[in-house]
């Protein structure tokens, strides 16, 4: 953010989280149509840059990157920044398949222009598991079909619920559609896989995953030894006595 008096540690995490929070509800809105799938901020002593990833990258540019440029005038003038304190850019999704974000607004605009719940949920669920994830997870909850409200819920493949591998291999998108009947709400989760190089999933295997190594080669023992464990060590030998 922008430079401001001392303060104290706990108040500048309060103050980052809630830039961060802002930054990101404005970005869902403004660039929803673009494949906005979040957003990272990077503090470095000369100026804050603000990474915006995207499926169509071309689209948050802008004509001569006209659009880009009013985006950073915008959060300047918003968040109080220096003049050229702060720089945006665009970064294209490697996999839009492995991104919930991306997958939550393409259900979302099926859902706005009249396909029916059931073929848009699905559609996805098949894509996230052709793009190479582990399990893929979408529910729809409102009113859907008749005037009481339900939830339906779309899987596929391996999910976990619980502990620490779930922050490090879920990711998890929420939206809103308002349709005519109502307002629905959009949940997509979407299990990575592990992969070594970290471009497609985490670096680290799920904790229950048991890896069975080769066995180690045995040399082949042709005479037969004995080897007495019980007896004491032999005394160290003296040292000769060094003559002046």
């Amino acid at each position: 953010m922008a430079h401001v008096a001392q303060i104290s540690k706990k108040r500048k995490f309060v103050a980052d989280g809630v830039f961060y929070a802002e930054l990101n509800e404005y970005l869902t809105r403004e660039l929803a149509e673009d494949g906005y799938a979040g957003v990272e901020v990077r503090v470095t002593p000369a100026r804050t840059e603000i990474i915006i990833r995207a499926t169509h990258t071309q689209n948050v540019l802008g004509e001569k990157g006209r659009r880009i440029r009013e985006l950073t005038t915008l959060v300047q003038k918003r968040f109080k920044f220096a003049e050229n304190a702060v720089e945006l850019y665009a970064e294209r999704v490697q996999n839009r398949g492995l991104c919930a974000i991306a997958q939550c607004e393409s259900v979302k605009f099926k859902l706005l222009n009249g396909l029916a719940v059931r073929r848009a949920c699905y559609g996805v669920v098949r894509f996230v598991m052709e793009s190479g994830a582990k399990g893929c997870e979408v529910v729809v909850s409102g009113k859907l079909r008749a005037a009481r409200a339900k939830a339906m819920k779309f899987g596929d493949g391996f999910m976990i619920h619980s502990g620490q591998p779930t922050r490090d291999f879920i990711t998890t998108a929420v939206r809103h559609v308002l349709l005519r009947q109502g307002v629905l709400g959009i949940k997509v989760k979407i299990m990575l896989d592990t992969d070594p190089t970290g471009r497609q999933g985490p670096k680290n295997t799920l904790p229950d995953v048991v890896t069975i190594l080769e066995p180690k080669e045995e040399t082949r023992i042709e005479v037969p030894t004995a080897q007495e464990f019980g007896a004491p060590a032999p005394a160290p030998a003296a040292a000769a006595p060094v003559e002046a």
